[in-house]
Parts: structure tokens; C-alpha cells; sequence
């Protein structure tokens, strides 16, 4: 290699290298230096391979270095900190293995060709040791996003595939990666590596920092074993081992892929499983799937059209369909007036289609629906019957309809001002009936008005029901901010703390966006009852929440002296809510919205 510049403390530097400005000059001595530095023993090697590292992360679809033979450089990297104990206590080597492995996986995960490349220098066995916890979680992180990336390819996934341990492993990390998580880093600081805080840190310390990064990586360790079991999910001969009830009941619960928008999480994984015959099986024999594939159909995240698929196949599988049709229908009929969500166009018709059917199809015993759930469906396709009527009705006809529909709503706003929930609810019910279909804004008012109504008649299922056909109806989508904070309040009756958390954000969002002057008078200030609200479900929701009371700790993230197992008391941000937002104590209704 040449002569490293006369100011430069080590020998065969890499930067070096990287300075030389004659192009075949410059190659040679890259290729020189992949093939001895993993040979070497000098101190400082931890400087070239952080370089690398960072230009990995910047240039990912650079092919200077992958035709170099940089993948070879890892791969022996790797497997010198596994075998060499000695070389890895040396000055800063123990990062090595580490950068070793998220280097792989930056240059694997965009490009099929650097993936077939990886393969062929070796990658998988090194990184499977990895996995298997030979050197710490931090190192299994790293090996299980590389491991996800190979197995995205159709030409990378069968040598993936080929260890079976894969897949098993992934499977074990999703499921206790919290845990590992918490009990190796965040709960017992005297036990930690100095060399995982400085990763996660960056070298900026701080216990709030640490805990931070402490989420975020149990966050990503979990998100990225569930993006290679997905790989795996896609192919029938893999969901035996996948579809196991212990695993399954944990997977809605699985949230890692909060952190990467790209990553599938739980629900996508579900979805996959259910794309396959021999997935719904298993999926609708587990009712937490069930549970949750209908919260999550009506929440308003970003997953939301995943349930809503996982929940049309298993009606549309003739072997699911009677397991699952009396949770799922109420779920989808609260769901058949949306109209586009992301990419997915028509999507309420697609839902009363499947539900028509299901009505057609249905016989005895086994197979047969509840009178309840078949009244909900009747009662969809009858308005759905209404709409197609009021087309050919004139306009003046309309008008009518419509103002009738106005009196019987003040007439329920009169009974709510009151004090009479219940009769007001039914005036809001009647006033539906009246009300036009094609006039949303009203419709989305009625609905919003009579989900306060149950809220206060202290009945969560129903608020959940009218608020989410509200913001169905809606336009945009999902975006009515009384009716999301209606429904943060109901999921929050029903101890629901991630689906509230959610909604109550949605309603910060919108605050600050409204034309309400109730809502938007303060728009630089979250309202306080929502604050309380947020900061009441995030304490729920922490992420290490159930390990931590598993373990017996009694202290939750962000708040000495609150106990996990307990709950703060409701009563002072429900009655701020109530006072803040409208009259006489109770939450305004959205009289001024009306067409």
C-alpha cells in the first residue's frame, strides 16, 4: 500500500487512502486495504470502520466498495471479534463486530445485486452467529436488520431460508426483545456496557437520553425481527412454525414498527398471514387477534386499511368466516361509509360487498349469523337502499328531509342542554333517519353528538361506534377533531391506553388546525384536558410497562413516585375536558357545524 502521509499517526491509514486523487491508484489501495485490515492488530482500527459505517449510511447504493470486496472485510471482521476474545477487549475493537454488521445491512438494503454479492462472500453465517447472541443484543440488532434485508430478494431469501434457525431466532427476539432490552441496559445501569451507552448515545450521556434510545433500539430490535419473519410469512411452508398460539397472542401487542414507517409491526405481519389460507386458521382461532384486528380497523393510524383487509379475508374464507363474523361485522359496518384510504379507492364498498355476501351465504348452525350482527348488515344495505332512492328525488323533496332532520337535531341539543342524555340520543337517532345521506357535514355532526351522548351515559362501545362513522364520513378521513377526542375518552373508559393515546394526538393535531373557535382560540396551546389525557396514556402505554411489572419494578418511565399497577384519578382532566371545552359541564356539542 502507499506510504500513508507523513502527518498521519497510523500506518495503511484508510483516510489516507480515500485522499489519493488518481482513480486506479485509489482502487488498488482500497482493495489492498479490505484485504489486510482484518489482519491487523494496530490500535485505532475502530476509526476506519466508523468511517465506513457513516459512508455506508450516506451512500448506500454506492458499488465503489461492494466491488472492492468490502463485504469479504466484514465477514472476517466478525468472525475475528467471535473467535479472537483478546483482539475484541483491545482499545475500541469491540465496536468492530458491531459496525461490522450494520455496514452489511446498509448495503443490502436497497440493492438486489449487493444482496446476492453479500451472499456469496459469506455474510449469512457469520451474521446467524450474531443472531444467536454470541457477542450482546446490540450485535443481534444489527444481524437481524442485515438478515432482513437478504431475505426481502427472491434471489437472497432461499439462502436465508436454508438456515431454519433464522426464523426461529427472529421469532425469540420479536417476542422478548423488550425484556432483553430492558433487563440488559435500561433497569440495571451498574450492569451496562460502557460501549452500549456510547452507542446509544452518541456521547451525549444523560439518563433521559439513555432511556430514550433505550425505547427507540427495543423499538427497532423488535421492528426488524418482525420485518424478516414477514419474509418469511410470505411463503405457506414457513406458517406452521409462524401460526403458533403463544406467538400469535403476542403479535397485535407488538408495536416496533412505530419507530420505522416502513416496517410491517404486528399488524402487518398479521396481514400477510391472513393473505394466506393457511394463516386465517390460525388467526381466527386466536380472539386477541380478533380483539384487535377491530380496534385497529377503527383507529385512525397509518395500519388502519391492514386490519380492514385482515378482516374482509377471514369473512371471505368460508372455513374463518363463521369464527369471526359476529366481532368483525359490527367493526366493518362502522367502517362502510369511508371512502378512500391511502391508496386504497372505494374501500366502504368493498366492506358492504363482503358483508352482502356474507348475509347471502349464511346457513345453519356453524355457519349462521347472530340476529344482531344480521340486523346491522340489513340496516347498512337499507341506507345504502336510501341513497340510491334520494338520487332521483328533487331537490326541494331534499331540502325538506333535511330541515326536518335540523328541528328533530335541536330538538335533541334542547334534551342534551337539559340534562337528558338519553332522550337527546334518541333525537339524535331519529334525526339520522331524516337526514339526507348525501349530506355529510350534518350526518358527521348527528354522529359526533350522539357518541357524547354515550359517553356520558357511560357506554365506550357505543361512542367508539359513532365516533368512527363520524370521521368515516368526514372529509378529510379521520380528521373530525370532537369526534377523535370523543373516542380517546371512550377507548380511555375502556382501558385501551394505546388506541387513546393515539386519537388524543389526532385531536392536538386538529386543535391547532381548526376553524372551530372552540377548539382553535388557543391555538398555541395544547389544551390542558388533552395534555393530562397524553401524558396519563403514555405512562399506559409505555413500552417497557409490562416487563417492568412482570419483573416487580414499581416504577413507571417519566414519573417518580406513580406505580405501574395504578392507575392517577380520572375525574380532574375528564371534569377539565368537560368545562373547558363546552356548557354546563359537559363537552360542547357541534351545533355550529351544521350544512
Amino acid at each position: 500500500m502507499d506510504k500513508a502521509s507523513s502527518d498521519c499517526p497510523y500506518p495503511r491509514c484508510f483516510f489516507c487512502v480515500m485522499k489519493e486523487v488518481n482513480p486506479s491508484k485509489r482502487r488498488a489501495s482500497i482493495l489492498k486495504f479490505f484485504r489486510e485490515f482484518p489482519s491487523q492488530d494496530d490500535d485505532g482500527q475502530v476509526l476506519p470502520i466508523s468511517g465506513l459505517w457513516n459512508t455506508a449510511m450516506a451512500h448506500p447504493n454506492d458499488p465503489e466498495f461492494i466491488e472492492l470486496g468490502i463485504f469479504e472485510c466484514m465477514v472476517a471482521l466478525i468472525w475475528k471479534g467471535l473467535k479472537n476474545r483478546r483482539w475484541l477487549s483491545q482499545d475500541q475493537n469491540i465496536y468492530i463486530p458491531y459496525y461490522a454488521a450494520h455496514i452489511i445491512g446498509s448495503y443490502t438494503m436497497n440493492m438486489e445485486e449487493f444482496a446476492e454479492t453479500a451472499v456469496n462472500a459469506g455474510v449469512i453465517p457469520a451474521l446467524v452467529e450474531l443472531l444467536r447472541g454470541r457477542l450482546t443484543w446490540v450485535e443481534q440488532r444489527v444481524a437481524v436488520r442485515a438478515l432482513g434485508h437478504l431475505a426481502t430478494y427472491a434471489s437472497t431469501f432461499p439462502a436465508v431460508a436454508s438456515i431454519g434457525e433464522i426464523l426461529v431466532l427472529s421469532m425469540q427476539l420479536a417476542t422478548s426483545s423488550l425484556e432483553i432490552v430492558y433487563t440488559r441496559f435500561y433497569q440495571y445501569v451498574d450492569q451496562r456496557l460502557s460501549y452500549h451507552c456510547d452507542l446509544l448515545t452518541r456521547g451525549m450521556g444523560g439518563i433521559e437520553m439513555e432511556s430514550r434510545k433505550a425505547e427507540e433500539w427495543a423499538s427497532q430490535l423488535q421492528c426488524w425481527s418482525l420485518q424478516l419473519i414477514n419474509c418469511f410469512a410470505f411463503k405457506s411452508e414457513f406458517l406452521p412454525t409462524i401460526c403458533k398460539p403463544d406467538f400469535l397472542e403476542k403479535l397485535p401487542g407488538m408495536w416496533g414498527g412505530l419507530v420505522n414507517e416502513n416496517s410491517p409491526a404486528g399488524i402487518g405481519l398479521l396481514r400477510t398471514i391472513c393473505s394466506h389460507k393457511h394463516g386465517r386458521g390460525p388467526a381466527a382461532s386466536c380472539p386477541v387477534i380478533l380483539d384487535a384486528l377491530c380496534n385497529i380497523a377503527r383507529s385512525s393510524d397509518d395500519w388502519q386499511y391492514m386490519a380492514i383487509d385482515c378482516l374482509l379475508w377471514l369473512l371471505q374464507d368460508p372455513s374463518t368466516c363463521h369464527k369471526v363474523i359476529d366481532k368483525a361485522i359490527p367493526a366493518l359496518v362502522d367502517l362502510a361509509e369511508i371512502s378512500t384510504l391511502g391508496d386504497h379507492k372505494k374501500l366502504g364498498d368493498s366492506i358492504v360487498n363482503v358483508l352482502q355476501e356474507c348475509i347471502q351465504s349464511q346457513g345453519t348452525g356453524r355457519n349462521s349469523i347472530s340476529i344482531r350482527a344480521k340486523g346491522e348488515v340489513e340496516e347498512l344495505l337499507t341506507s345504502r337502499q336510501r341513497f340510491k332512492w334520494e338520487k332521483n328525488m328533487l331537490k326541494e323533496d331534499l331540502h325538506i328531509k333535511q330541515a326536518a332532520a335540523l328541528v328533530v337535531k335541536l330538538e335533541g341539543n334542547s334534551l342534551f342542554s337539559s340534562g337528558d342524555i338519553s332522550g337527546a340520543a334518541s333525537k339524535y337517532s331519529e334525526a339520522l333517519s331524516l337526514c339526507p345521506m348525501r349530506s355529510k357535514k350534518e350526518r358527521v355532526v348527528l354522529y359526533s353528538n350522539r357518541a357524547q351522548c354515550h359517553l356520558l351515559l357511560q357506554k365506550p362501545w357505543g361512542a367508539i361506534s359513532d365516533a368512527t362513522r363520524a370521521l368515516c364520513i368526514h372529509n378529510p378521513v379521520n380528521r373530525h377533531a370532537k369526534s377523535l377526542w370523543r373516542r380517546a375518552q371512550a377507548y380511555d373508559m375502556l382501558g385501551l391506553a394505546k388506541e387513546s393515546l393515539l386519537d388524543a394526538i389526532l385531536f392536538i393535531n386538529e386543535c391547532s388546525q381548526s376553524t372551530d373557535p372552540d377548539l382553535s382560540s388557543k391555538q398555541s396551546k395544547v389544551p390542558d384536558y388533552a395534555e393530562r389525557l397524553v401524558k396519563k396514556q403514555m405512562r399506559a402505554a409505555w413500552l417497557f410497562k409490562e416487563v417492568a411489572t412482570k419483573l416487580g419494578d414499581v416504577h413507571c418511565e417519566g414519573d417518580a413516585g406513580d406505580n405501574c399497577g395504578q392507575d392517577t384519578d380520572d375525574s380532574e382532566w375528564e371534569t377539565a375536558s368537560e368545562s373547558d371545552v363546552g356548557n354546563d359541564g359537559r363537552d360542547g356539542l357541534d351545533d355550529d357545524d351544521s350544512e
